[in-house]
């Protein structure tokens, strides 16, 4: 019961996060820059304004199918385009094949700077879940990620 409230959870959070159209995907090098360019705003600006700007949608850090959420190592979600999950802790959030993608990615963090995580998840776009590809940098106690959706 547990998994299915939180892969509907994770069904709604994408789904109510933004539209594009289902012709433009984003790649992974540009998931990848949006961290760079979400990164090179916290250096610059500090973690608050940073994390009100990652919440705009439409914004800064939004295009396509493409945001940035930011994390604590803990997998407090700090921002997100999605108003109604900011605050809360996705540490057990799961896919639809069981993985526990965020705590996976926090785990990681803890040891790593920076990497790439596979897993799937509902794209927006097409309205079926597909396999996502996840860029991830950590920068203080902080982890930003971007991702693109793969085409299946």
């Amino acid at each position: 019961m547990r998994r299915l409230f939180a892969f509907t959870v994770a069904v709604a959070i994408a789904a109510l996060s933004f539209t594009a159209r289902a012709e433009e995907r984003a790649t992974e090098a540009e998931a990848e820059a949006m961290v760079h360019k979400a990164v090179a705003f916290y250096k610059k600006n500090g973690k608050a304004k940073t994390a009100g700007e990652l919440s705009k949608s439409p914004g800064p850090f939004v295009d396509r199918d493409l945001y940035v959420s930011l994390y604590t190592l803990d997998g407090v979600l700090l921002a997100h385009i999605n108003p109604k999950i900011i605050g809360k802790n996705l540490m057990e959030l799961r896919d639809p094949d069981g993985k526990s993608f965020v705590k996976e990615r926090m785990e990681a963090a803890r040891t790593t700077a920076k990497g790439w995580q596979d897993y799937k998840f509902f794209n927006p776009v097409s309205k079926k879940i597909e396999p996502k590809r996840m860029y991830w940098e950590r920068h203080d106690d902080l982890v930003f990620a971007c991702g693109a959706y793969k085409k299946s």
